[in-house]
């Protein structure tokens, strides 16, 4: 039976919350830098002074009872909402300051990052940014479980409980050989990815399935090509294997200064009236109460994306010009 006088600590909630994450005593434990023990009694305390049970523990698994999972979200609201008042009451409301953990898909991590760090560093050296990298399921599980804070991805995700932030929209370039004849080329219609053996990412890359969706606006199935039986982790293996004449890609423009600066290769571009490209934002759970912290990661990382592509003077959100 519940005690109407009981009001949960937040260590309380963060010990549930934790274990809820990791459904493993020994980790939350090792996470919240406590023992078993104490980790056992904070959750005790929780459940009797509630009056449920939160966790079903067993000798093989732990398992969150389905009143434990209709808590949860309130659980991490009231931590969320615990560390926003800190902000608050320290004057960091909506200033990009203390710990940050970002997630970031490896299309988009390793050609903005340089320049990205550099302005936090300069405008904002007090915060200490964590960068997770990988693919878009695992950080938006990681997301909704309070691993990461938020994560640049490519929109929309499509996922109940996120927000997203729009930030800007990013061409695609397309590589081939420096033999090919679409070598140099500014006016490609997207008919002609027809005539290319294309290289795609391996499952689970959110660029192969923006490339295969683009492809079928031209009636024009790349995974039915010699080429679909390439198993590709990286962006950077894809470009290794046009260097060497195996076939051709698509890229983000933003990995285009890195990627293509390699022999044997060349970048054509779509013409003005094709619509190739990928909306990209920073998204977020609805529970958390650091919007304004958010929107101004976003503007940073808006504006380090620009100075990627050598564009100055943009309004940080969609590309057009001031």
């Amino acid at each position: 039976m519940s005690n109407k006088e009981y009001r949960p600590t937040l260590a309380q909630l963060r010990t549930f919350v934790t274990i809820a994450e990791n459904r493993h005593f020994g980790t939350a434990a090792t996470k919240l830098n406590i023992s078993q023990p104490s980790l056992s009694q904070a959750l005790v305390s929780l459940e009797n002074g509630l009056g449920v049970q939160l966790i079903e523990r067993s000798t093989r698994r732990v398992i969150v009872t389905p009143i434990g999972e209709s808590l949860l979200p309130f659980a991490k609201a009231t931590l969320d909402a615990a560390e926003a008042f800190i902000a608050h009451a320290q004057g960091n409301s909506g200033v990009l300051s203390g710990n940050l953990a970002v997630g970031i898909i490896p299309t988009i991590a390793p050609y903005i990052l340089p320049e990205l760090y550099k302005e936090l560093a300069a405008s904002y050296p007090d915060l200490e940014l964590q960068i997770v990298e990988d693919q878009t399921q695992h950080l938006l599980s990681q997301l909704k479980d309070g691993h990461i804070d938020c994560a640049l991805l490519a929109l929309p995700v499509e996922s109940t409980g996120i927000v997203e932030i729009p930030l800007y929209a990013e061409h695609f370039k397309i590589v081939v050989s420096e033999s090919n004849a679409l070598a140099g080329r500014e006016d490609v219609k997207l008919s002609s990815l027809a005539d290319l053996n294309l290289l795609l990412l391996d499952d689970g890359h959110c660029l192969r399935d923006q490339v295969v969706d683009l492809c079928r606006k031209a009636d024009v199935n790349p995974l039915a090509q010699r080429s679909a039986e390439t198993k590709a982790a990286s962006l950077t293996t894809v470009m290794q294997l046009v260097s060497a004449g195996i076939g051709s890609t698509l890229i983000p423009e933003s990995a285009v200064s890195i990627e293509t600066n390699r022999e044997g290769v060349a970048t054509a571009s779509f013409a003005q009236d094709v619509t190739a490209s990928r909306q990209v934002g920073l998204v977020y759970r609805a529970s958390s109460t650091r919007e304004d912290t958010y929107l101004k990661l976003g503007s940073v990382i808006s504006e380090a994306f620009y100075r990627t592509i050598g564009v100055e003077g943009t309004d940080g959100r969609d590309g057009t010009e001031k």
